[in-house]
């Protein structure tokens, strides 16, 4: 069973959690957290991009001069993708990128980005996260303290007072555990997670 230090805002060690086995603990497959990552991205793409074909753009109807005896070369239309104005060969189209993923594989993928981050010590337990009003510097002490900058925060639940103070941080993104994501794990340096939140994805995912 993993264990991991438990630290207050200041940064400063105040006991120890113990990690579950089958959350934190779990042998790690990049396959899978590699597939659920590029569908994660491929659903974020809006896929409204078009442009128009030959058929489409307006005009072109007759052909500019005769096929024979000009001494220019043969054409159709002046709406050929060779042409100014022309149509765009094989022109994109508006399209669906989704892509299906189980939802075995992406709990797998969650535990095995979150068994990672325990293996390489980039994952940090907080007391607690309690912040009366909205303020930015708060958040930024705290991030000093743990020599942190590109940071995960994840807290149990939606905190608006939390997310305001940390909202204009560069490089911090703040997540409750319900919408926690394999990519935005990864891509972080470090993980700052509430105690309440470490109970409650163990809850969700043990």
């Amino acid at each position: 069973m993993p264990t991991v230090d438990l630290f207050n805002r200041e940064g400063q060690k105040v006991g120890d959690v113990q990690l579950a086995d089958n959350v934190f603990g779990i042998e790690i497959n990049k396959e899978v957290m590699h597939q659920v990552v590029v569908a994660q991205l491929a659903n974020k793409r809006q896929g409204t991009q078009s442009a128009k074909t030959r058929s489409e753009v307006s005009g072109g109807g007759i052909k500019p001069w005769r096929q024979k005896g000009t001494g220019r070369a043969r054409q159709g239309s002046i709406r050929a993708p060779q042409w100014i104005h022309g149509g765009v060969v094989f022109a994109p189209k508006p399209r669906d990128y989704s892509k299906a993923v189980p939802k075995k594989v992406k709990r797998l993928a969650l535990k095995s980005a979150l068994s990672s981050k325990v293996v390489e010590n980039e994952i940090f337990v907080l007391e607690n996260l309690e912040i009366q009003a909205p303020k930015t510097k708060e958040i930024v002490k705290m991030l000093n303290a743990f020599d942190a900058k590109k940071t995960l925060i994840v807290v149990a639940e939606s905190n608006e007072n939390v997310y305001k103070s940390a909202r204009n941080v560069a490089g911090v993104t703040i997540l409750p555990v319900n919408n926690l994501n394999v990519y935005d794990i990864l891509n972080s340096q470090k993980v700052i997670a509430t105690k309440e939140a470490i109970t409650k994805i163990e809850e969700v995912y043990a």
